[in-house]
Order: structure tokens, then sequence, then C-alpha cells
């Protein structure tokens, strides 16, 4: 059977925006000011306010925002930089991009983000066995939900590790009365289009309430500017972000606050909600722990192993509901890190790469979306088919 449904339906939500969306774009197609625009400024302000911090400079990618921060705290060869093993690929690349070396950590399989105990113990491992100095950790919000900062910063704090919050699923996210994006001394995100605050293109943006660290951000993303764009003074990229996905993301940021946030949460309650009164403990929900908040980026299950997972896609394939499989392989298992990371035992990572599902997800799905796909989850698990 043909695919119903959007996973993320991109198409759905330009449908509503689309008069604001065309205008922007229109206005700024006649202004010519094609990069670093008036609208990137402006939305640079509007991010740090919304997320609470004293500055964000945007840039051309989420990987590049991780490879900034990296930059920016000055690691390189001979660091060692502590990474979640259940995570997307660029987490760890621009760790070994920098020379520097990955340690992947095992999650906790009831939130998907960094394992505390793992954590230190791997910081242990370095700090004792390694000639590598422990430099930071990388946290990564997975599908939306902000990792455990509060008890992450006092590790952290405790071996004098930065921290970098990878946020590119997370934006909106909270501990708290505090977002996402404002948790590590240096934070990231990702406007790739599906994305909670996604443009038309790539996108991405690096925060810090250091002042000196976002003064070298704005230089590291122009080719290491000084002055201008002409006085180099130091080797950088070329990482901005383009007007018109400024303009683009001005429009979607507004309504992110005003309805797709909520929206969301109200998706997710309701899958929630069915499937643990319709399926109990046979396969396992999401879990937000208290006081969290998530985007929900995805909305992902566990169910037994990769043959369950497998026939439970197939049938929602057969009928017409898309799903997708995030992530399959962990980092310590991908064949280019192969010699480049320490390796640390990581079976919760091992294990959730064999039996996760994440369900279609987006501000957009109606009640009526939701229960086509909870009976259709259901008739499987029910009927093992």
């Amino acid at each position: 059977m043909n695919i119903i449904m959007e996973f993320r339906d991109l198409k759905k939500q330009y449908q509503i925006l689309k008069t604001e969306l065309d205008s922007v774009m229109q206005e700024v197609a006649a202004s010519g000011g094609y990069i670093m625009g008036n609208a990137v400024a402006e939305l640079e302000q509007q991010l740090s306010d919304y997320v609470g911090v004293k500055y964000c400079m945007t840039c051309a990618n989420g990987t590049d925002a991780l490879t900034l921060a990296l930059k920016t705290l000055g690691i390189g060869k001979g660091d060692a930089v502590f990474v979640p093993d259940f995570t997307f690929f660029s987490s760890a690349e621009v760790v070994a991009l920098e020379g520097a070396t990955p340690v992947f950590v095992d999650v906790n399989p009831s939130t998907f983000n960094i394992d505390l105990n793992s954590l230190k113990a791997a910081i242990e491992q370095v700090c004792n066995d390694s000639k590598l100095r422990a430099k930071a950790v990388i946290a990564v919000d997975l599908f939306g939900l902000p990792a455990d900062y509060p008890q992450i910063t006092a590790i952290a704090r405790q071996h004098g590790l930065f921290i970098i919050e990878d946020g590119a699923q997370g934006f909106g996210g909270r501990i708290g009365d505090r977002k996402s994006c404002s948790f590590g001394d240096i934070s990231t995100t990702s406007f790739f289009p599906a994305k909670p605050l996604g443009c038309y293109g790539d996108g991405g943006a690096v925060f810090t309430n250091n002042e000196e660290w976002a003064e070298t951000i704005r230089s590291l993303r122009v080719h290491g500017k000084g002055h201008n764009k002409y006085d180099n003074i130091r080797i950088g990229l070329n990482s901005r972000l383009d007007t018109i996905q400024a303009a683009i993301l001005q429009v979607k940021l507004n309504t992110f606050k005003e309805h797709e946030f909520d929206a969301v949460n109200h998706v997710a309650a309701q899958y929630t909600r069915l499937i643990n009164n319709a399926l109990g403990d046979a396969i396992t929900t999401p879990n937000i722990p208290e006081g969290h908040m998530s985007s929900w980026a995805q909305y992902t299950l566990q169910l037994t192993d990769a043959s369950q997972r497998s026939e439970l896609q197939s049938h929602m394939k057969e009928a017409g509901i898309p799903t997708m499989v995030y992530y399959p392989t962990p980092m310590s298992m991908q064949t280019a890190f192969k010699g480049l990371h320490i390796f640390v035992d990581t079976p919760n990572a091992r294990q959730l790469s064999q039996c996760v599902l994440s369900l279609p997800m987006h501000p957009y799905l109606t009640d009526k979306d939701i229960q086509m796909i909870v009976d259709a989850l259901v008739a499987n698990i029910k009927t093992g088919k």
C-alpha cells in the first residue's frame, strides 16, 4: 500500500504558513542582501532571547555549530571528548575531525541520553589509564529530551571538563524553567528541515554566555576574520546562515512558540496514553523525567528485538504508515571510527540500536491520525503478524 501520511509533514506546515513564508522569501529576494542580511542579526537576537542566553551566532548547519564550539574551546590532538554511543554520526565526527579522540559512553535506556555512571567510569578510565587529556563532554538532547544537565554539570566540574550541549534535536526542550541550548558552556542546534525548528535547507546556531567565545565564533564562521573579511587572524570556516533561511526561521520560530511546541506535546501524550492503555508493558513508550519537557524531534518506542521491529515496520508500511529507525549502529561500531576511539562497554546503546522504532511525529497530526497509527501498531503487536 502507498504511504498515506508524512513522517514529519513539512508540506502541511508550509501550506499553513504559506502566505507569511512566501512574503518574507520574496522580501529577501528583492533586497539583494542574501548573505548576512538584516534577518540574520534579528533572528540571532530572537533566538538568544527565547533560549535565555546572552549570545547566539547562526551558522551553516548543526555539524558546523559543533565544530565551531570545539575550535573555540581549543580542543584538538591529545584531547578526549566524551560522547554518547547512541546518537547521530556528527556528534562524534566533529571530534575526530579536530584530531581529538571520541570516548563513547553508554546511554540510559529510559531517556536515550548519556548515562551518568558510564560517564563517570569513562572519565576515570581516561584519567587513570590514558595518555589523553580529558577535555569535554558532548551531551546530546536525543529525540528532543534535554540530557540530565544538573548531574552532568556536577560530574564535569569535578574533573574540569567543558560541557558542549548538542541540542540539534532538542530545541525548545526544558528542564524546569530553563530551555535546551542554555545548559552547555557552549550549546549548539541544527535547523535541518526535519528538526523541531527547521528551515528550508541547512542551518545551525551556537549559544553561549561567554563574550570572548562569542567573538571567536563570529570570527571563525567567516574564515577567521578580524576587523573585516580580509583581515584573517585565525584559520576558520565558511559557515554563514543565508538570509533567506533566517527569514524563514523567524516565521517558524513564532509558530513554534505559539503553537507547535504545545502541539507536539499533545501528540506525544496521546500516543503514550493510547499505546499504554492498549498494550500495557508489551512495548516501552518514551519516558520523560519529572521536571523535563521534550520538543519531540522523534517519538521512539522500544520493542523486543530487531526481528519484531522488522515485522512491525513491514506491517505499518502495508497500512500506509511510515516509521524510522534511529539509530541502527552505535557510534563505537561505525567503520569510520575504527581505531580512533577508546573502548568503553556500552550494552544499552547496542540493545537500543536493535529495538528502537520511531512513529510519525509533527505538530499537525490530528487525533484521528494518531488513533489510526496506534490501531495499526496494536493490531500488529497483538496478532504478531
